[in-house]
């Protein structure tokens, strides 16, 4: 009899291990789906750095399935129409300026609503763009000038 009562105890054990193995499997599986879209979008990502290192005029592309244009670097440019027209505006805008702009002073000039933070966000990330592509200037107070 004690030999029943040990194989039903045991086998009540390795039930609650397997369970317990099949929920670690499921988290297991879940994770490895999520490190392969991380894969792919990183693919993705890459791609596009490597296009936009590379553009002479600017490019469309696929960011979360909308085309977006890609800002090609100043002294790849043979000049400013090579820039989205939002682009070019923010451009203007600087120039026509008296001295350093700052993103709300710009954003004010566009009609957006300067009051907001994230309504400036967006514009913020354009001008650094350009910034980054030689085509303004970022001080380090970030204002923003024009590049000769």
């Amino acid at each position: 009899m004690q030999e029943r009562q040990w194989i039903a105890a045991r086998r009540s054990e390795v039930d609650a291990l397997a369970e317990e193995l099949t929920k670690q499997l499921q988290k297991v599986q879940v994770e490895r789906d999520e490190l392969a879209i991380a894969e792919r979008v990183l693919n993705r990502l890459a791609e596009q750095v490597q296009a936009d290192a590379e553009a002479v005029a600017p490019v469309a592309a696929q960011v979360a399935g909308r085309a977006v244009m890609l800002v090609p670097h100043r002294s790849d440019a043979a000049d400013e129409g090579a820039l989205p027209g939002d682009c070019r505006r923010i451009l203007a805008i600087v120039r026509e300026a008296d001295g350093p702009v700052q993103v709300r002073a710009v954003g004010e000039r566009l009609g957006l609503d300067a009051s907001v933070r994230d309504k400036l966000e967006p514009l913020r990330a354009k001008m650094t763009k350009l910034a980054d592509r030689g085509w303004l200037h970022k001080r380090p107070d970030g204002r923003f000038t024009a590049r000769s």
